[in-house]
């Protein structure tokens, strides 16, 4: 089966870049593609969902941080057409959309602002609009069941949970601590557990997740804080059958495979499951392809996409990297 892989630059002028993707899971560059936006134009990005594809994989939606703006493409394989960019909160850096339904984190304003896609333009849903009990929130993302949308809130050690309406209103913030210090990136699984990574820890080899469970617009705490003994744990993913999560690790250019119980218990399984550089910095986003046989991420100090096959047992084993992506690039979306 053949996909494609999605990064944006976050250069002054953005783009997206596009990769199409064989069978074997190498990558062909197939071009870049302006968003009609702007980036910070500063490498190492704090955002965790920046780029996000629908869905029904017919769409794909980029953040514009500094022009305070969102863009949505139209997808055909792996070539996007800009249909629409259009003005969201201060400092967009996550998006999520199901069945429509699209959230944007408006980071400088600490607010989540709901729209509807239509004909490939978001339209503002009146009174969508939720304040997060803190000033730094990280990401946004559904629940696999659409009834809720969690956001982390790192400055203020908080996981939120939203309860999500038909008409696409969101209810009043659950919020719970955190398990962990500043939790950030997350990934949940279709029989719902969360499992959050806890960044910027100072302490060398302090990199830890921490695992929930999620039922409604209720977070339960699960497993705490399981280190993998390597640096600046960010970014996560989970396996199509929920039983493996992949984590980079940005300061040493690991990525760690922790396993998942049927209670959304988390082990750490291999701290190195996949390495591009062993002490080299520079992962970051990773996204899984939608068949889950391989995984990509930013490196993004070496400007370059880096792949893994992944086996059933969540082996990984090295693919290759590509280049042609700036050191400012950030957010990548598989398919």
């Amino acid at each position: 089966m053949e996909g494609a892989v999605f990064v944006q630059t976050n250069a002054a002028h953005n783009e997206v870049i596009a990769y199409a993707r064989d069978a074997d899971g190498m990558l062909t560059h197939v071009g870049a593609f302006a968003t009609g936006g702007q980036g910070s134009d500063e490498a190492h990005l704090p955002s965790q969902g920046s780029v996000a594809l629908t869905g029904d994989r017919h769409h794909l939606l980029v953040t514009n941080v500094a022009s305070d703006d969102v863009s949505v493409f139209s997808v055909e394989g792996a070539m996007p057409a800009l249909t629409k960019t259009v003005p969201t909160g201060a400092a967009p850096r996550s998006v999520a959309e199901r069945d429509g339904l699209v959230f944007v984190l408006a980071t400088g304003d600490s607010r989540i602002d709901g729209f509807r896609l239509v004909d490939g333009d978001l339209v503002p849903v009146e009174g969508a609009s939720r304040s997060l009990s803190t000033p730094d929130g990280a990401q946004i993302g559904f629940t696999p069941d659409g009834r809720a949308l969690i956001a982390t809130e790192r400055g203020g050690d908080k996981l939120s949970a939203f309860a999500v309406g038909m008409d696409g209103m969101l209810g009043e913030p659950r919020t719970i601590d955190s398990l962990g210090a500043t939790p950030y990136g997350f990934a949940i699984s279709s029989n719902g557990t969360l499992v959050v990574t806890e960044a910027y820890r100072a302490e060398k080899g302090a990199a830890a997740a921490s695992s929930y469970r999620v039922d409604g617009d209720s977070i339960t705490p699960g497993t705490a804080s399981v280190g993998n003994g390597r640096s600046e744990i960010c970014w996560a993913v989970i396996s199509n059958d929920g039983r493996h999560a992949f984590t980079t690790n940005f300061a040493d250019g690991a990525v760690s495979r922790y396993a998942i119980d049927m209670d959304g218990g988390l082990t750490l399984e291999d701290a190195t499951a996949g390495v591009t550089e062993e002490g080299r910095s520079g992962l970051r986003d990773e996204d899984l392809s939608d068949d889950g046989r391989f995984l990509y991420a930013i490196d993004a100090d070496q400007g370059q996409i880096v792949g893994w096959s992944v086996d059933e047992r969540g082996h990984l084993a090295m693919l290759g990297a590509w280049d042609r992506v700036p050191t400012t690039v950030a957010g990548l979306a598989a398919r």
